[in-house]
């Protein structure tokens, strides 16, 4: 926290910015006439955009990222419209019909689906809008959670196990579903597993962080989860299509679950959890955590409610989650460090719910006492408890599961028939899935607030994607396809693939992935289709690793840092996150140069 006040973060005004940029975009659109704009000025713009995401992204002086890409837009397209208008067919059709001709051209880019497609990848959009509401939909019927303590309890409480299969299924669902969402979800139930071994919070935050990779490398297998895997599958259809993935990504997908796998059993392979000695709220996870979103609106960890609750704990706050941190239940924990009654059976209610409370209490009370009669009393009565309630849950547990035939089937339409619009699939599984937790005020509330929160963080790419369909619609692109050409007759396939390869994986760890997979696609048209789906598993592989490898990559790595920041370790710096996940970025990288030559010789490119 030191280093947070000698070096505090500045913000810069958003307003003033998008002041400025528009006061440049009108001086370029009024020097057209006086001034003719060099062709490259808009791929320097372009450049200078993405350069600046990252820039105000890390270091001390922040702007907002909405703002830097909305404001560059209004000065991206002032440019585009001085260079691009004079010689347009446009113009001479609104020189020889008027205004009239201006209609036919309004109405396709700006009020189609097709039109807004091919300018910012709408389709794509709606759908990851549909997918952010459908996932949160599913993840308030704590269905992944009861899954994962079943995995536990069968596995007798032993962890890597546990953690393989859930790794598993993550990584089959990342490939389908959002991987920001899943992340989410992902790291809340290791947490809870881990603390309940009672590791270090090295372990924690070591499984934090290998979750990015399980949900985008991992994830790779299909186009559906991934936004950048969609953006490819767009760029470059029809020629990337579900059999594409399939044959190129799957088998990067698996061989880097294997690499994950090797790394969490390296870590956590020997720990136990004596399931016979869990806490009554750890053993029935799922239902607190209904209970938590249909009586308060939010769903939190022990470690985060406690967090979030600092002024009710007072000067206790920091001893309460150092034994949260150790695997301590949390009514324990409030008993041990003394809290007074009233608070602590206040904190209960919120936690869980306000008519439990009492019961918790006396629960708690005789657990620290080690008064074995009384911990079997009330645990009984907060199993009935919990019994009465688990069937609302399971209800709505079976109708996200529903929810999930209309959303393959749409794929499934989708796929066969491209003018099927793609976000009819994500929009009619929330449909599906928000029947099942509608009547519940509180929950249905949170299923729209998380979503939305989560989608505003994609918004900033509309503009982003717009100025790079423009600075193709300048013959930019073409010109680096030239080159690849040229790079293929020179160093051969192989090599290009590999530069390909790790130049995505060096540009995602400094950029937003979407943005380089939108760049990097448009180069590939136009070449063997051979090459094409080589050169795109390579990208594809390339910006899911880079996103993992530092703390802004991707959508998912800037969830897991900001969760380790907040809820683990305050101190965490982006140079330890490099230094954590260098090893397993390092040993996909050996494996993608195996996995590009093989598939070189394999398909008789080289």
């Amino acid at each position: 926290m030191q280093q947070e006040n000698e070096n505090p973060v500045v913000e810069l005004s958003s307003a003033k910015f998008l002041i400025g940029c528009l006061v440049v975009s009108i001086a370029l659109f009024a020097s057209v006439k006086f001034i003719a704009l060099p062709q490259w000025l808009i791929a320097l713009e372009v450049a200078l955009t993405i350069l600046a995401l990252f820039l105000f992204g890390s270091i001390r002086y922040r702007l907002d990222k909405n703002a830097l890409t909305y404001g560059s837009a209004l000065i991206i397209v002032s440019t585009f419209w001085g260079l691009w208008w004079e010689g347009s067919q446009l113009k001479i059709e609104f020189t020889q019909q008027g205004a009239t001709a201006l209609w036919p051209f309004v109405h396709h880019h700006f009020l189609t689906l097709h039109g807004l497609d091919q300018l910012v990848h709408a389709d794509t959009m709606l759908f990851i809008l549909g997918l952010t509401y459908f996932v949160s939909a599913i993840a308030q019927t704590r269905l992944l959670e009861s899954v994962s303590f079943g995995i536990l309890r069968k596995n007798n409480g032993r962890v890597f196990p546990t953690l393989a299969i859930i790794i598993a299924l993550v990584s089959f669902l990342s490939g389908i579903l959002d991987g920001v969402s899943m992340i989410g979800l992902m790291i809340r139930i290791l947490v809870i597993i881990l603390y309940l071994a009672k590791v270090e919070d090295d372990a924690v935050i070591f499984a934090v962080m290998v979750s990015t990779v399980i949900t985008t490398v991992c994830g790779i297998w299909l186009a559906y989860g991934e936004p950048p895997n969609l953006i490819m599958k767009s760029n470059l259809h029809p020629h990337l299509d579900n059999i594409f993935f399939l044959k190129y990504c799957m088998p990067v997908a698996i061989l880097s679950y294997f690499i994950v796998m090797w790394n969490v059993r390296k870590r956590l392979g020997k720990l136990t959890i004596p399931m016979r000695e869990l806490d009554i709220l750890d053993s029935h996870t799922q239902d607190v955590r209904f209970l938590q979103a249909s009586r308060h609106g939010e769903v939190l960890i022990a470690t985060e409610f406690a967090l979030a609750h600092r002024a009710e704990l007072g000067d206790r706050a920091d001893a309460v989650v150092h034994r949260l941190h150790q695997g301590e239940p949390f009514g324990s924990a409030l008993m041990r460090e003394s809290i007074p009654d009233s608070v602590r059976k206040m904190l209960l209610g919120k936690y869980v719910s306000e008519d439990m409370a009492e019961v918790l209490d006396q629960h708690y009370s005789h657990v620290v006492l080690d008064n074995k009669e009384g911990v079997d009393i009330y645990g009984e009565k907060i199993r009935v408890i919990f019994k009465s309630i688990s069937p609302d849950r399971v209800r709505a547990q079976r109708i996200g599961i529903v929810s999930f035939i209309p959303f393959i089937g749409l794929l499934i339409a989708h796929g066969v028939d491209h003018h099927l619009p793609l976000f009819f699939a994500s929009f009619a599984g929330f449909f599906v899935a928000f029947f099942g937790v509608y009547s519940r005020e509180k929950m249905r509330k949170l299923i729209l607030h998380e979503a939305k929160v989560e989608y505003l963080e994609y918004l900033f790419l509309l503009p982003l994607f717009l100025a790079i369909t423009l600075l193709q619609k300048t013959g930019f692109f073409a010109q680096l396809s030239v080159l690849l050409l040229v790079g293929i007759d020179k160093l051969g396939v192989a090599i290009i693939s590999f530069i390909q390869f790790s130049g995505a994986v060096f540009l995602s760890a400094l950029l937003d992935n979407n943005v380089v997979a939108d760049f990097a696609s448009r180069a590939l048209h136009n070449i063997d289709i051979g090459l094409l789906h080589l050169f795109s598993m390579a990208q594809i592989a390339g910006y899911a690793a880079g996103g993992c490898w530092t703390h802004i990559g991707s959508a998912q790595s800037v969830v897991a840092y900001a969760f380790i920041l907040k809820q683990i370790n305050d101190r965490i710096t982006p140079f330890q996150w490099i230094k954590f996940m260098t090893p397993i970025i390092f040993e996909i990288f050996l494996m993608m140069i195996g996995v590009i030559y093989i598939m070189t010789h394999f398909l008789h490119l080289g």
